[in-house]
Order: C-alpha cells, then sequence, then structure tokens
C-alpha cells in the first residue's frame, strides 16, 4: 500500500488515504491520518472518496513527524569522496519536525546561508512496536558552510523546510529488498547522483536497532538513511543550489519528489 496525506481539489483541510494506480482514495473517515494508520498497522484498502493524483497537493505523509533522525556518512562511495574512513558506528544527527515539507513544493534558503546542498535519500518510516512500517524518498537539504562552521549541525541541517519528503509511505509488503534500489538526484534535469542502495553501510534495519538502542521509536518517526556520493560539496568545482533550481530525487519503487529551491 502506498500511504498518502493530500489536499484535494479547492480544499484546505488535508485528507489521508492510499494511493492506487493514478488515483487518490480517501480514507471514508475524513479525520482519518496516515499516522493513525502507522500506529495501528491498519492498512486495509480505503474505500472513500477518488480523485487522480494529477488534481490533489501531495503533502509530507506524515506533515510533522515527532522525530527525524539523519544518518552521516552511510554510503561508502560516499565516504570515499569525502576522504573519510567508512564510520564504525552509524553517525547520528536530528533534524527539526518543522523541517519537514510537502514532496513538491519549494525550499527556501535562509538568508545567512550561502552553500546550499541536496542529498537525495531512502527514508525508513517508523511503525507500531517501533518497526519499520515502510519507506519514502527525501532531500536531506544542507547548508554546507553552516555544517562546516558548528560542530553541531541543527541549523545546518534541520532549519524549517529542510527535510521535503514524500511523495507517500510504500509499505514494506511492497518493498522486498530495500537494499537493492536505484537512487537518483537530478537538479535543472542534470544526473548528479546515481547509485543504489546496495552501497549503504549500515541497512534500515541495522540503524533502527542501534537508534532503538538509546531511543524509543515512534510510529511516525522517520530516519534518513543517508546520501549516495554525487553530492554537490564533492564536486569539482562545487557546485551549490540557487534560486531557480529545481531538485528531483527518484528512489526505484517508491515514487519521486521534486522541489524548486527560493
Amino acid at each position: 500500500m502506498r500511504l498518502a496525506t493530500f489536499l484535494p481539489p479547492g480544499s484546505t483541510k488535508p485528507r489521508a488515504g492510499q494511493i492506487r494506480d493514478d488515483e487518490v482514495i480517501s480514507f471514508v473517515l475524513k479525520r482519518e491520518t496516515v499516522l493513525e494508520r502507522l500506529r495501528t498497522s491498519d492498512f486495509d484498502p480505503a474505500l472513500g472518496e477518488a480523485w487522480p493524483i494529477s488534481e490533489v497537493t501531495l503533502l509530507a505523509p506524515v506533515p510533522r513527524p515527532r522525530a527525524i533522525f539523519g544518518i552521516g556518512l552511510n554510503y561508502a562511495a560516499h565516504a570515499a569522496e569525502q576522504g573519510q574512513e567508512l564510520p564504525e558506528f552509524p553517525i547520528v544527527f536530528m533534524k527539526l519536525p518543522s523541517s519537514s515539507a510537502p514532496p513538491n513544493g519549494t525550499v527556501t534558503c535562509p538568508a545567512v546561508v550561502r552553500r546550499l546542498d541536496y542529498e537525495g535519500e531512502l527514508v525508513v518510516v517508523i511503525g507500531e512496536g517501533g518497526r519499520i512500517a515502510g519507506y519514502a524518498v527525501a532531500d536531506d537539504v544542507s547548508a554546507r558552510d553552516l555544517q562546516r562552521r558548528e560542530p553541531q549541525w541543527t541549523r545546518a541541517k534541520g532549519a524549517d523546510g529542510f527535510c521535503p519528503w514524500g511523495p507517500w509511505i510504500t509499505t514494506v509488503d511492497e518493498v522486498p529488498d530495500p537494499l537493492n534500489l536505484r537512487l537518483t538526484t537530478r537538479v535543472n534535469g542534470e544526473s548528479r547522483q546515481d547509485s543504489s542502495t546496495s552501497d549503504l553501510i549500515f541497512g534500515p534495519q541495522q540503524l533502527v536497532d542501534f537508534i532503538s538502542e538509546t531511543c524509543t521509536l515512534e510510529p511516525g518517526d522517520i530516519i534518513l538513511t543517508g546520501t549516495p556520493s554525487g553530492v554537490g560539496m564533492s564536486m569539482d568545482p562545487r557546485r551549490f543550489l540557487g534560486s531557480g533550481d529545481v531538485v528531483r530525487v527518484e528512489i526505484e519503487s517508491l515514487g519521486a519528489i521534486e522541489h524548486a529551491v527560493a
């Protein structure tokens, strides 16, 4: 099942439902949310009103997750392009709930940031009992100048809107092998990242187990599992994002997100 949060045509009230073929089918109860489905592991088919996907506005599947975990240097090729040794343990950081953003909106660069970068990533979505409920696509938007200047990455990674994700949550039953998915990132149509989750150093379940050693994972929490090689900071010359650029991140079987930069 593909779980989505969306605005129906002409409405300002979010609804939740299921993506089925080229349609969005709402849950029967208008107040029902994707988070409630994750809490109960209720993945029964949606039976409500339907609209073509092209007519709705997709929102972040869980608009404001309780916790957004990020993982640094978790692709072997990315660690190599950074000149870093492979980490012995996952490098965990946090993004703020306010960094969660719709999959196809606009990311606004704060005035203080001069070096804005993209990081296409596989997202793990937590369900009932701290288990993996599904997967999604994200851009771990990063302010490289702040990241290099400040030992803690809260401002560099957790700024408002710095985590566009979605376009929906694909439940685990539809992803037989999360470690064999092609991930691509394009900027203005130009290929920047083209890799596979097979290059992950620590896989989704390893990350869940590691974080769970100290933090209780709750339904709706998400983990951005790291980015492959090809980020703008590592290009020669470096190529950061500017106003008007469009970033598209796509993961095999999970869909794509595409956002502009302002």
